[in-house]
């Protein structure tokens, strides 16, 4: 019985309000809303009052361990799936597929379905489940996946501003009178990320006025949820895909001094290149093994589990990445740009944030780290959704809502080690003194009884 208690306790996790949940008719709504690139530390480093009082009335996570590769679309990918990049397939933003002999081309070719239907994206299984979905512009979400899209979605248009997005998000899910709204909506807007690629993140001028403008997006959405009467009824995800890290033209790798460009055929470049050798592929490694001391070179075979990045055909035989700050580069390319990401993703500065309010979600409510892949796990469970296969878990992330109860991971293994201590401690003892011999004792004797004591025997 005992060791039930403590296995209890070692889930961390109990449900509550059953009442309430059985009680409501449904679900709220959920909408996710990413800012490219916003860096996690840029909460502490700058003013963000609107921000600050969205996830006073909710939850912060005050830093998300993103995805490897660090960049846009396989992040966002992640962030609808629960899947690492080798499992969702959108590895990067430049990618060959071998199978197929296709290329993709963040900038240009990313519309072909095969490359996405690796993983089915959050607004398609909640189509499954007969609600309503509104995405936009988030990557992929023009792509009709087995056929599918959204029941609305906005293709990618940087020249559209973050009110008309927001604007067109809202109408999703209010519906239309004759229509039930949209139940899971997600809209994306490209700063801090543009500007940090400009001006480096280090620079707190530029960065400020950038934030500053970010804020106000926030505070007109708060605004427009409370104008349309969403505010307090549908539930509120403010994340990002990642960070950013400083970079500048001292530090740069210049890969010809290594190896001659006719040796491989570029997938994609700077800061986590990926390369096909033309021939001896052994040899071409060495030379790139012994390369630069800022630039990590890895076999396919030999990249790291925690990465999560090896079991793909579309990982290439050969990547180069470069450490936090430093630039890979070809000769006649571009110098590289102040701001960078898809470095390590252990690295802080790649690492973004989440910011939470709504129904479900407990006030002013903070944890310190999540990892990015169980916020799907966490939007299903909002939802009602069934997920599918994904690499993330609900464990702590169900921390974060007004009807869970968990206790704190270093508390819980306090307890039990506490309690471990004191049942082992109790055990020894108890063994000691049960077998204990008393030293010089006496052997065993009757004791004689004289026949003329005055007292009478207590027993007749």
């Amino acid at each position: 019985m005992f060791l039930k208690i403590l296995l209890g306790l070692l889930c961390g996790v109990r449900a509550l309000g059953a009442e309430n949940g059985t009680a409501q008719q449904g679900p709220p709504p959920l909408l996710l809303v990413s800012f490219d690139g916003f860096r996690a530390d840029y909460l502490r480093r700058f003013p963000m009052p609107n921000l600050k009082h969205l996830y006073s009335q909710g939850a912060l996570v005050e830093q998300l361990t993103n995805v490897f590769i660090t960049k846009t679309f396989p992040n966002h990918y992640s962030l609808v799936t629960g899947l690492y990049a080798e499992s969702h397939g959108i590895l990067a933003s430049n990618m060959y597929d071998p199978i197929s002999h296709k290329s993709f081309h963040v900038a240009g070719n990313h519309s072909d379905p095969s490359w996405w239907s690796e993983a089915r994206p959050l607004w398609l299984t909640a189509l499954d489940s007969g609600y309503k979905t509104a995405i936009a512009m988030w990557p992929g979400s023009e792509v009709a996946i087995g056929n599918r899209t959204a029941s609305h979605f906005l293709p990618y248009d940087s020249s559209v501003t973050f009110q008309q997005r927001l604007g067109n998000t809202t109408k999703w899910m209010l519906g239309d009178g004759k229509e039930p709204g949209a139940m899971f909506a997600a809209l994306y807007w490209e700063e801090p990320d543009r500007s940090g690629h400009q001006f480096g993140p280090d620079n707190d001028t530029a960065m400020s006025q950038v934030l500053k403008e970010v804020d106000d997006h926030i505070g007109l959405l708060i605004s427009e949820l409370k104008r349309t009467g969403l505010w307090g009824r549908v539930n509120v995800l403010i994340t990002s895909d990642h960070g950013m890290a400083q970079c500048s033209a001292e530090r740069l790798i210049k890969l010809d001094d290594c190896l001659h460009p006719d040796n491989y055929t570029l997938v994609d470049l700077s800061p986590v290149t990926a390369i096909i050798p033309i021939k001896d592929p052994e040899a071409i490694f060495a030379l790139l093994n012994n390369c630069h001391h800022n630039m990590t070179a890895y076999m396919k075979s030999a990249i790291p589990d925690r990465l999560h990045y090896r079991n793909n055909e579309r990982t290439q035989p050969i990547i180069l990445v470069a450490d936090e700050g430093w630039t890979i580069m070809q000769r006649g390319t571009k110098l590289p740009r102040l701001g960078d990401h898809g470095y390590d993703n252990s690295l802080p500065s790649m690492h973004p944030f989440m910011a939470a309010a709504g129904p479900s979600f407990r006030q002013g409510y903070r944890i310190s780290s999540l990892q990015s892949v169980d916020i799907y796990p966490l939007m299903c469970h909002l939802l009602s959704v069934p997920p599918q296969p994904n690499n993330g878990t609900l464990n702590q992330a169900r921390c974060l809502l007004v009807a869970e109860t968990c206790w704190e991971v270093p508390l819980v293994v306090g307890m039990v080690v506490g309690v471990l201590l004191v049942l082992s401690t109790v055990t020894v003892l108890f063994r000691f003194l049960r077998y204990r011999r008393p030293s010089g004792s006496r052997p065993f004797q009757r004791l004689q009884v004289d026949d003329d004591d005055d007292d009478d025997p207590l027993l007749e």
